[in-house]
């Protein structure tokens, strides 16, 4: 994620911090100072940062839980928001999504559990009226905080943890497409109710809306694409108008490329004649203002990107494309020749042709490539 700082990596997962959650602390320890002076400031920022620890524990509960299905999660990051546990994808199986939606509420209840019974030992009222930031006990804060975390993840509406646990019930008795509808349906509706309120009560309600609405819209949408890519092969996608590079020409041969054709993603070939790797626009000028024209391309391309083949599954492809975040994707026969390219847009465009489809109605899917 862009603008995110790497602070550690815990069990092979990375932890990033969005530098706008540095500036939600600064701006918060300069406020709490103002109304109680350094003693409230040293409170409210701990209750602040344990309640982002406890974001934070409930990620790696979904990690956790994906890795026992051999999903990998790269990165997890922190935003003013909350957090976002990247997994390279969702289970298939819905029992299996289930249980990673739910593991992330569940490290909430633990850590409620543990507070109250601490707190409770200690004989430390829990009421929620001794809950303040600038005066009261840290940990009663960051108890009632786990307590509003359940709560919120557990609505029964995507984008939230409620929605995909919805979503993977449903999917147990029905069609994956389907049952998304009915998340992301109820996500929408749940987005404006939170916005009718919050132009009475609480403006924070709208932004919440607009993430809740964003967030169905965007699931709604990996759902159709889904759906969609697992019935058809790479072939029905690819583009097969395409110019190869040679590793060992100069970046003045992609120019020319660039200029006269509408092609934007080069493979480039080794001298073997196999693929080497990727040339997007932005490594030509990226490597036109290091090197010149003269550059060799192999000195600026993208290397260790994956092949697939043109029969292979295009959701497949589209997963590993994702999971290298590459550009696009070399397509090759057996024989390894590069026979087409396989972008993001070329996805992108066949989702949205099959959605003005009739119901029913499927398109004839050529094989171009023979």
């Amino acid at each position: 994620m862009r603008w995110s700082i790497p602070l550690a990596r815990v069990a092979g997962i990375e932890i990033r911090l969005h530098v706008t959650f540095l500036l939600l602390l600064a701006w918060l320890g300069l406020t709490f100072f103002a109304r109680a002076g350094l003693p409230g400031a040293a409170r409210g920022l701990a209750y602040i940062l344990g309640l982002f620890g406890s974001v934070l524990l409930h990620e790696f509960g979904h990690a956790m839980a994906a890795r026992r299905y051999g999903v990998h999660t790269p990165d997890i990051t922190l935003l003013p928001i909350g957090g976002v546990a990247r997994l390279e994808r969702i289970p298939d199986n819905p029992r299996e999504e289930l249980v990673v939606a739910a593991a992330g509420p569940a490290v909430n209840v633990a850590i409620a559990l543990v507070l109250g019974t601490l707190l409770q030992a200690a004989g430390v009222p829990l009421v929620p009226e001794r809950v303040n930031l600038l005066t009261g006990n840290p940990l009663v804060g960051i108890l009632w905080g786990n307590l509003f975390l359940i709560a919120f993840n557990l609505l029964p509406a995507f984008p939230m943890d409620g929605g995909r646990i919805l979503r993977a019930v449903l999917a147990t008795r029905m069609d994956y497409a389907a049952a998304t509808q009915i998340a992301a349906s109820l996500g929408q509706a749940m987005a404006f109710v939170f916005g009718f309120l919050g132009l009475f009560f609480n403006p924070l309600l709208i932004f919440i809306a607009l993430f809740v609405y964003l967030g169905a819209a965007g699931e709604e949408s990996l759902a159709q694409m889904r759906t969609v890519t697992e019935e058809i092969p790479v072939s029905s996608a690819m583009e097969t108008d395409v110019h190869a590079l040679k590793a060992e020409d100069p970046l003045a041969e992609a120019v020319g490329l660039i200029l006269r054709t509408p092609q934007r993603t080069f493979p480039v070939l080794d001298p073997a004649g196999r693929v080497a790797g990727v040339l997007t626009r932005e490594d030509i000028i990226k490597g036109l203002g290091a090197g010149g024209p003269y550059t060799r391309i192999g000195d600026a391309m993208q290397s260790g990107i994956p092949v697939v083949r043109p029969e292979d599954v295009l959701h497949e492809a589209f997963l590993r494309m994702q999971r290298c975040a590459c550009p696009a994707l070399p397509v090759v026969d057996r024989y390894g020749r590069i026979v087409g390219m396989l972008t993001t847009d070329n996805v992108g465009e066949l989702v949205m042709i099959h959605s003005v489809l009739k119901r029913g109605e499927r398109p004839t899917w050529r094989r171009p490539w023979g």
